[in-house]
């Protein structure tokens, strides 16, 4: 999958409840399960532009929703956070290991 999908698949997960029914099934066949824009249109039953027309509106929706939120961008920052103070933990004695360890892991439960 390449980055902008795989971005755009991301953002999907995060906002796709604010799309509208058809937007988010079209956006779905089209970022993660790969079918073409025709292979989309014959599966809804509808014209290939209409499609078109979903996964692009769906596409700036998103782009937008990310923009005034940033709940992608910092998901992804507390990821690495989470990451990071396990790596720290890993160079620590074992007795002093538990307590980072879990605030790692509460983080990435967020």
């Amino acid at each position: 999958m390449k980055p902008d999908k795989l971005t755009m698949s991301l953002l999907l997960d995060c906002y796709g409840e604010l799309l509208t029914q058809k937007q988010r099934d079209c956006f779905d066949l089209y970022c993660n399960q790969d079918l073409t824009l025709a292979e989309i249109a014959e599966l809804m039953g509808t014209s290939r532009q209409g499609v078109h027309d979903a996964v692009t509106r769906a596409e700036t929706q998103l782009r937008r929703y990310e923009e005034v939120t940033h709940c992608l961008a910092t998901q992804q920052k507390t990821s690495e956070i989470a990451s990071d103070l396990e790596a720290l933990a890993a160079t620590l004695p074992e007795d002093r290991k538990t307590d980072l360890l879990r605030a790692a892991a509460k983080l990435k439960e967020i």
